[in-house]
């Protein structure tokens, strides 16, 4: 390929999570069970928050955004992923590695600030109770959600055309098993200080505010708990919050362990393993982390279960 002329490279080649050829089917088995699980798990969250009306509260209106995100950034990335399992040349087309990043980033910082409007309306319903139907109304819910998902678009949009306007002349390999921005910007042959500035100040960003506002809530939600006398009392406040502080710890553990390693330990290998973890364990345990531990959520399904039809005539 001829240096600077970007018109050359048609495709890339996707190394995925290992190259050993022994490896391929188990890990395909193992993906497509994770895959399985988490189309459905999360249609299962889906559908509950939707046709049963005792779940059509604020809560249960984010739990099932958060449900759509997960499945789509699962979705983005695992179909690819196990057909590449399944064959020898593990190619993407140049345009559809960039529409794998773009709708991955969407899903991504989509999900990233779900969690915090997640938090918030958990901080409103625990500290605020009294004001918590005029605070979090449901025209404020619509906004929350639309803001949520234009500015994971628009992230997106700004991030993905900085990656792919530099030139890929060298090599086209790719040590990932996506197209994701750091691999990518590896390959250039161009200089890449302006889209990686754009990626780090990006990253770093969405996830400083995102956990403020996280950390900020459950911080007065600890306080609002610890003030409550009654042993029972609080163990309902928490109750109302449990399901959501273990999926935040998860899903921020690690993007937190991928970011602030020690740069002699980063690697993209560290990388890639961290990238199975949040795109697509993660999805698959969300419906879990908010269905065991939820006793309206396991309600609504036997329900469900038991009278199909009364669910969805009470829509």
């Amino acid at each position: 390929m001829a240096p600077g002329n970007l018109s050359q490279v048609t495709e890339f080649i996707l190394i995925g999570v290992s190259e050993r050829p022994e490896l391929q089917l188990p890990l395909f088995c193992v993906f497509l069970v994770i895959y399985g699980l988490t189309v459905v798990g999360n249609l299962g969250i889906i559908t509950l928050t939707s046709v049963d009306s005792r779940l059509h509260t604020p809560m249960y209106f984010f739990l099932r955004h958060l449900a759509i995100i997960n499945l789509g950034n699962s979705t983005v990335i695992a179909p690819k992923m196990l057909i590449n399992f399944l064959v020898k040349r593990k190619t993407t087309s140049y345009y559809e590695c960039a529409t794998q990043l773009g709708g991955f980033l969407v899903f991504i910082v989509s999900e990233i600030f779900m969690l915090a409007v997640m938090a918030y309306d958990r901080y409103v319903a625990i500290c605020n109770p009294l004001l918590y139907m005029v605070v979090v109304s449901r025209q404020i819910c619509l906004l929350l959600v639309s803001l949520t998902y234009l500015y994971g678009l628009f992230t997106a949009i700004m991030v993905s055309s900085c990656v792919f306007s530099v030139s890929y002349c060298s090599s086209n390999v790719i040590n990932h098993f996506y197209c994701d921005n750091v691999p990518l910007l590896a390959l250039s042959c161009s200089d890449t200080y302006i889209p990686e500035t754009v990626v780090f100040v990006s990253a770093a960003t969405n996830l400083f505010f995102s956990m403020t506002i996280v950390l900020i809530s459950y911080f007065n939600i600890v306080l609002s708990i610890l003030r409550i006398r009654s042993t029972e009392g609080r163990k309902k406040a928490f109750s109302t919050c449990g399901s959501h502080m273990m999926a935040v710890t998860v899903f921020y553990g690690t993007l937190l362990f991928m970011y602030l390693q020690p740069r002699s330990n980063h690697s993209l290998d560290t990388d890639k393993m961290a990238s199975v973890f949040y795109t697509l364990v993660i999805p698959m345990l969300n419906p879990m982390i908010y269905s065991l531990r939820n006793k309206d959520v396991k309600a609504a399904l036997q329900r469900l279960m038991a009278s199909p039809c009364y669910s969805f005539k009470s829509m």
